[in-house]
């Protein structure tokens, strides 16, 4: 109990120090309400569940403890949506492009 106590607190502490990152997450936040107000495929959920399953199958057995997003990029039709979310973990940090297919659903078009 205690070891996820103090993970949460480097993590909490972590993300206060970085004032750029919180204004980029809150701007991606704001950006998101927007998208999905006019189109619903743009979850958090499924967007960090595509994110997690991307990092999966690059990273085997890699551990994510946060999946932040932090680029919202919604653009008319599906086709030209993307998204970029920081994953963060025991083995360092992780940028996932997620992009849509025709049908909607989400791909990683880019890990770094």
């Amino acid at each position: 109990m205690l070891l996820f106590f103090v993970g949460g607190y480097v993590a909490s502490r972590r993300r206060v120090s970085d004032p750029a990152l919180e204004e980029k997450i809150a701007a991606a936040d704001r950006a998101l309400e927007h998208a999905r107000a006019s189109d619903r495929g743009w979850e958090r959920a499924n967007l960090e569940r595509a994110a997690l399953d991307a990092l999966a199958s690059q990273q085997p057995g890699g551990k994510w403890d946060e999946v932040a997003l932090v680029l919202v990029d919604d653009r008319p039709g599906m086709e030209d949506d993307r998204c970029h979310l920081v994953a963060t973990g025991p083995a360092g940090e992780a940028r996932v492009i997620l992009a849509r297919r025709p049908g909607g659903d989400w791909f990683a078009e880019q890990i770094s």
